[in-house]
């Protein structure tokens, strides 16, 4: 019979507290970013997350993710409301914590991954239609996607697919959204052919602090348990995130003569995203080497929205998007048994069919984020349009869609 051990309790609590937080961080993050006028309406489509998203999750979101698995594609409704989900472990899942933290670190996975989002359609969404494509994003998209690679019975996870901490089902899952979204949703008012610059960078500087942070709970927290794997996933987040910087900074040196701050926020944030998939499966050393692979890659494709003339508005695609599938491919080129003996060898260490594994069902999670997230949003328009009009986008979110301005000037 499977025993509570206190010190895995513990940790597991810390660790859901530190993904709670990331959300918060990600909010002010993105707020920096934007204009003076949208500050309230970023923040809000985060910080709404943990209302939304939550309730959704104790009712059908968590047993359709990790509930008695239904012919490899979904869980089946037998958790709905939590039902049969106590204090007791769940061997399937985590041996050593009650199942009820499992379920609610989990639930902070599923919060943050929509809010990622929107900072692809930042300043131009309207509050209640993206209300409700989160609410169905979440059901039909997220939901599966976990059940396949995470849940017991999944099929991407019987397939063998390496994914410690999210990599697919949160950062590349999300940017195949943004992408869609950007598509969907179209450019803001001036693009290309006016400067729109971040109000204040000191804020966004301070939230990818926090998701740094945080981060450690997100990666470390995946091994479940307080052991020797989530010191190594630790030690690799922090690596990848410090080289991602690193290398992002350098590559914007060379490219346009200045290093930037928002380079060196972006440039972690690539590095945390892309170690996510392989934190718990490579050394440190490898962790430091897809930190500079994330900042010179991720910045080429935050680079690609002006070739391809779409407005990804905070960089979604190019940072979650690429970082998810460079650090999935990555899990299968260098994982090693001697860091994490239950998933065995990448390429480097023998197994070429795991990359080619890890390549199969990041090419899946993409078109399936992909379409299902283009018809949910052209379902939600045709009954609640989802762009703000052209009078309230110069007048900006914050007045429009919540009455209230983020900075009163007397």
């Amino acid at each position: 019979m499977n025993t509570i051990n206190t010190g895995d309790t513990a940790f597991m609590m810390v660790s859901s507290a530190l993904v709670m937080f990331m959300t918060i961080g990600l909010a002010i993050f993105y707020a920096g970013m934007v204009r003076t006028k949208n500050v309230l309406g970023t923040i809000m489509q985060s910080f709404i997350m943990l209302g939304v998203i939550s309730v959704e999750w104790i009712l059908w979101g968590y047993s359709m993710s990790f509930g008695p698995d239904v012919g490899g594609i979904i869980g089946g409704l037998n958790w709905f409301g939590l039902n049969t989900v106590g204090l007791m472990p769940n061997p399937d899942y985590a041996p050593t914590i009650p199942h009820q933290l499992f379920m609610i670190y989990q639930c902070m996975f599923a919060v943050i991954t929509p809010a990622l989002i929107t900072g692809a359609f930042a300043e131009r969404m309207r509050f209640g239609p993206f209300l409700l494509f989160s609410l169905l994003w979440a059901t039909f998209i997220y939901n599966p996607v976990a059940h396949w690679i995470w849940g017991k019975g999944g099929w991407l996870r019987e397939m063998g697919v390496m994914d410690f901490a999210g990599g697919l089902v949160v950062h590349l899952n999300s940017g195949a959204a943004a992408l869609a979204t950007c598509i969907v949703l179209g450019k803001r008012k001036g693009y290309g052919s006016s400067i729109i610059q971040p109000h204040n960078l000191t804020m966004t500087l301070l939230g990818a602090g926090i998701l740094w942070f945080g981060w450690f709970g997100f990666n470390a927290g995946s091994a479940l348990s307080s052991g020797a794997l989530a010191v190594n996933a630790f030690i690799t987040t922090h690596l990848a995130a410090a080289t991602g910087a690193l290398s992002w900074i350098a590559i914007e040196w060379k490219m346009t003569g200045k290093p930037t701050t928002l380079g060196a926020g972006s440039g972690a944030i690539a590095g945390l995203a892309t170690i996510t998939p392989a934190s718990g499966f490579v050394s440190p050393l490898a962790g430091a080497l897809i930190g500079i692979i994330a900042g010179i890659l991720c910045y080429v494709g935050v680079m690609a929205k002006n070739r391809f003339n779409y407005d990804d508005s905070l960089d979604v695609v190019g940072i979650h998007g690429v970082g998810g599938l460079i650090g999935a491919l990555c899990a299968g080129i260098f994982a090693s048994s001697v860091i994490n003996p239950g998933a065995g060898n990448g390429l480097l260490g023998g197994n070429p069919k795991q990359l080619f594994i890890q390549f199969l069902a990041s090419g899946i999670v993409f078109i399936y984020g992909f379409i299902g997230s283009f018809i949910i949003l052209k379902v939600v328009d045709k009954f609640w349009s989802l762009r703000i009009s052209e009078d309230e986008e110069l007048k900006g979110l914050d007045v429009t869609q919540h009455s209230e301005t983020a900075y009163s000037l007397f």
